[in-house]
């Protein structure tokens, strides 16, 4: 099981200090996050200071081992501190198991002679830990990971590299405060668009695959202004499109029936599955959004975090997996492993909920005031 390794030092200011001998020329940390350096540019996560100064080869003879050559001088002061983004990473960390210590457990735990499962490959073992932590991260772990990026011209922005789903689009105003961006289904974004001929023939190329040009849908509605499609008339009575400009006395806000697709300001968004992007309406054009998105907690391979809360779902959920696909297993203990993994699962769903009585107290006392104008 993980325990607390680092020193104060090395946790909260990101550091380990080191005398030197003269003899000495390697230092060992107890750092949660690896050291890495890069044998090309020298560039790393972590610095190395000594003092006095003085020129010496670093080198990495283990993640968590520094060699200096030569050897620094007795009474040297070396300091090897990690980087900036490197120490955010490290707090909060004693939370996360990696999927490499859940494997590592569980063939402590539940593989071996006389315990549920005899013996077992560590492929096997790895491949279910991989496919319990994709599913538990959509609707359980919630691996949750957000972007800061400002909406360019083009009105669209790539898919993140390790998207699988979205949870929340907003952009942010002076204050700091986040306001939703909703999808929209006024429009859609076009997968195929074949150019045609003048009698409504697609024209192929040399090789008789279909020729393809840039969305008219798309252009037209990067084009469209808000309030051709919010029905906000106090800004221009022109012709609106969707609604026509007759309605115009009516103003924004006003006509019965009012659809909250449109009624509103924040703009919208959709998906451009062809060009793997988001696409934005107009009035969000250079407005800085926070892009809220769900990975499935595999990008980092064995370093994937886990939380200790839902630990022993993952366990049941490979012991049930690996029980679940063998031969000659009685039906009754693969059941069995089926209840305990859906109520580990359950367990870890809410504890990983985090509602706090105080906070939910807060809220509903808020439902029994009346707002006065």
């Amino acid at each position: 099981m993980s325990l607390i390794t680092e020193t104060n030092e090395e946790y909260y200011a990101g550091q380990h200090s080191f005398v030197g001998d003269g003899v000495t020329s390697e230092f060992t940390t107890t750092f949660d996050t690896p050291l890495s350096i890069d044998t090309i540019s020298s560039n790393g996560n972590f610095t190395v200071t000594v003092t006095p100064s003085a020129p010496y080869i670093i080198t990495l003879p283990s993640s968590q081992t520094v060699k200096l050559q030569p050897a620094p001088p007795n009474g040297a002061v070396i300091v090897v501190k990690l980087n900036t983004p490197s120490i955010w990473n490290n707090y909060g960390s004693y939370a996360y198991l990696t999927l490499n210590d859940i494997i590592d457990n569980f063939l402590v735990g539940y593989v071996g002679h006389g315990k549920l499962v005899s013996s077992a490959k560590r492929t096997d073992i790895l491949f279910h830990a991989k496919r319990g932590l994709q599913e538990f991260s959509y609707d359980t772990l919630k691996s949750v990971k957000s972007q800061e990026v400002t909406i360019p011209p083009s009105l669209s922005l790539p898919i993140p590299q390790d998207y699988v789903n979205y949870v929340q689009l907003s952009w942010v105003d002076n204050l700091g405060v986040k306001h939703i961006i909703y999808p929209t289904t006024l429009t859609s974004n076009p997968y195929n668009v074949p150019i045609q001929d003048g009698d409504g023939d697609f024209i192929q190329d040399n090789f008789g695959e279909n020729l393809e040009s840039a969305s008219l849908t798309d252009e037209r509605w990067r084009n469209a202004e808000d309030y051709q499609l919010s029905g906000n008339y106090n800004i221009n009575l022109q012709n609106t499109g969707v609604y026509n400009w007759n309605w115009a006395k009516l103003a924004y806000g006003q006509r019965y029936g009012l659809d909250p697709l449109t009624s509103q300001k924040n703009g919208w968004f959709t998906i451009n599955e062809r060009e793997g992007k988001f696409s934005f309406s107009s009035n969000l054009n250079d407005r800085l959004i926070i892009l809220e998105y769900i990975s499935d907690g595999l990008s980092s391979d064995l370093d994937t975090k886990v939380p200790k809360m839902a630990e022993e779902a993952m366990y049941m959920h490979i012991a049930y997996s690996m029980l679940a696909g063998r031969q000659n297993v009685p039906e009754y203990i693969v059941n069995r492993f089926k209840k305990d993994r859906r109520a580990a699962l359950r367990n870890a769903k809410i504890r990983l909920s985090n509602i706090k009585l105080d906070e939910f107290v807060q809220v509903m006392r808020g439902k029994s005031k009346w707002i006065k104008s």
